[in-house]
């Protein structure tokens, strides 16, 4: 018996579909795969007309495929947004120098003007000297404060009003994860937002607070990898030095554990993190946002976590901003 693609049922399928389990062609895997990347875009608002986009690119699979899918969707469905790509280069030698070549690459294949910014111009510091310091424990921490304040500070600065990254369904359902099992639940409604920042009506903030989005919110890993794959598009594939020792890895590898038993079940941890509303008490635990009386940068505290962490690595304090005070026990009634 012949397998057929379940699109275009005329085809041989190319591929299994690893969200749903059908067997698709290559060209019905990419209508398939770019039109829900679009109704994500146009259900949600994302973009207006007029828009600057700055594209969070790194040269791995998620921005590459992220930078080829806006160029596609806007010349497509004539969005009108003027995109730019914007690397941020952390100093990690091996890794990023080798990475950044890769989107310099993209930059010319799929014309998109490039914005690099280092941490060592933002922040005097590369992550090579910073993992001298701290070691190799909690350096993925210091890594994301700096590369969350990064993008904002690079996207300002070129005037861009909106910023997309390529954070796919895996990444959205390893955070749901990391929350849960760090008992941080306050964070997760937050972290579910397919849109954060932009302008607050309690605050003032909206010059700090850039909108950030997620195309690719609910889209599986596999996917990008295969459109990658099928497309020819050139990425960088080499993980990060740094990154075994990361708490998000074993996450990762929990939700993997997961995914072979049930393929749905990241789509079915996105949903529920969607679902979770916090009420009374934890709802109230949430912290109001207000501007770092050091940088100006948006801040739950009165100095923002990056400067802590800058304080702590100026005066040889390492530690400082990186490790947590132990919590209050929980009283168990009997």
């Amino acid at each position: 018996m012949t397998v057929i693609c379940a699109g275009c049922k005329v085809e041989r399928p190319a591929m299994k579909r690893p969200k749903d389990g059908r067997l698709l062609c290559r060209e019905c895997f990419y209508q398939v795969f770019e039109s829900e990347i679009h109704a994500t875009i146009t259900d949600h608002h994302l973009f207006e007309r007029g828009d600057y986009v700055a594209i969070g690119a790194s040269g791995g699979k998620d921005s590459t495929v992220l930078a080829y899918i806006m160029k596609l969707l806007n010349d497509r469905h004539d969005y009108g947004l003027k995109l730019v790509l914007l690397s941020i280069d952390e100093g990690i030698t091996g890794y990023r120098d080798d990475s950044l070549k890769t989107v310099e690459r993209n930059k010319i294949q799929y014309g998109i003007p490039l914005k690099v910014l280092s941490y060592h111009e933002l922040y005097g510091w590369t992550m090579d000297d910073i993992v001298r310091k701290v070691g190799l424990k909690n350096n993925c921490t210091v890594c994301g404060v700096f590369r969350r304040q990064a993008l904002d500070r690079g996207a300002t600065l070129l005037g861009c009003n909106k910023l997309v990254t390529g954070h796919n369904a895996d990444d959205v359902a390893e955070t749901v994860l990391m929350n849960l099992l760090r008992g941080d639940v306050n964070r997760i409604e937050r972290s579910m937002d397919i849109t954060t920042g932009g302008q607050s009506e309690e605050n003032d903030l909206n010059e700090l607070t850039l909108p950030r989005a997620k195309p690719f919110k609910y889209i599986y890993e596999k996917e990008i990898v295969l459109y990658a794959h099928f497309k020819k598009l050139e990425y960088f594939c080499t993980e990060c030095i740094y990154a075994p020792n990361s708490y998000r890895g074993h996450a990762r590898e929990f939700l993997k554990d997961i995914e072979a038993i049930r393929p749905s079940a990241i789509l079915d941890i996105i949903r529920s993190g969607d679902s979770l509303q916090l009420g009374g008490k934890a709802k109230n635990k949430l912290p109001s946002q207000k501007k770092c009386t050091r940088c100006g940068y948006i801040s739950s505290q009165d100095v923002c976590k990056a400067c802590t962490i800058l304080e702590g690595l100026n005066n040889d304090i390492p530690r400082l901003g990186i490790s947590k005070s132990r919590r209050k026990p929980i009283k168990i009634q009997s």
